[in-house]
């Protein structure tokens, strides 16, 4: 990994598993200071112990994305510890896909608190510590749904294509902050049982069986960290290589 990584401040949603725990592991490995957020206090204990230990530098909020005041503490939290941020990573989601005809109206309204306004809550939280260094990068995590619908992902797709929009939206009007959506493809997380419905659940797991783990997307992640402040690294698509969507 590169130098570009050392001492760098990084705050991760959804830090609990999966992607967002894959990210906080291997960032910190390679030298950046990491601040994990997310709901299950117990297992950012765990994580922060294991990173702590190997010789990393980490901290843990508990954090509710739905809710700015717990964002803003998490961001404080960061600057407190650390002095500084310098990337956030908005990677907590809910993937409760299934048929739009079934009106599952709960579970879009999940994924719409956490998927669109956990990640605004985010980005409104770290603007004023971004302006005020007059740098920082936010790294939003979509979906190879944020650029398809397939059927029975019509709500998920919707949730995702707007954090497309938002993270474009956020590179034309940011100046010095870099932006990057990064959409995965097929990835072993805990994702695919986000949905109450038993026979999308079966399709997931036979579609879910090539699928890559989670560090894969922690070292996209990290390509796009690790750049030089000059360059932006703004969409990358990873998915395995027999996913045809």
């Amino acid at each position: 990994m590169s130098d570009n990584l050392a001492g760098k401040v990084v705050v991760i949603t959804g830090a609990s598993s999966g992607i967002g725990e894959a990210a906080a592991r291997y960032l910190a490995a390679g030298s950046a200071r990491v601040v994990l957020g997310a709901r299950r206090v117990e297992r950012l204990r765990a994580i922060v112990a294991e990173i702590t230990a190997a010789g990393g530098e980490a901290t843990m909020l508990a954090t509710d994305v739905t809710h700015l005041t717990e964002m803003q503490a998490l961001v404080n939290h960061a600057v407190e510890r650390f002095g500084r941020v310098d990337v956030l990573i908005n990677n907590a989601g809910l993937m409760a896909v299934g048929s739009i005809l079934k009106g599952r109206t709960d579970e879009w309204e999940r994924m719409i608190d956490i998927n669109i306004k956990g990640v605004l809550n985010g980005i409104a939280a770290v603007l004023p510590v971004f302006h005020a260094q007059q740098s920082g990068h936010v790294i939003n995590v979509g979906s190879v749904a944020s650029h398809k619908v397939a059927p029975g992902g019509a709500v998920y797709s919707g949730t995702k294509f707007a954090v497309k929009a938002i993270t474009e939206g956020l590179r034309q009007e940011s100046g010095a902050i870099r932006c990057t959506l990064i959409s995965p493809g097929a990835i072993d997380t805990e994702l695919p049982s986000g949905t109450s419905d038993e026979a999308t659940l079966k399709r997931l797991k036979e579609a879910y069986q090539a699928a890559l783990p989670a560090e894969t997307i922690a070292r996209a992640m990290a390509y796009a960290i690790a750049q030089p402040a000059e360059v932006d690294v703004n969409k990358i698509i990873v998915r395995p290589t027999v996913q045809p969507f």
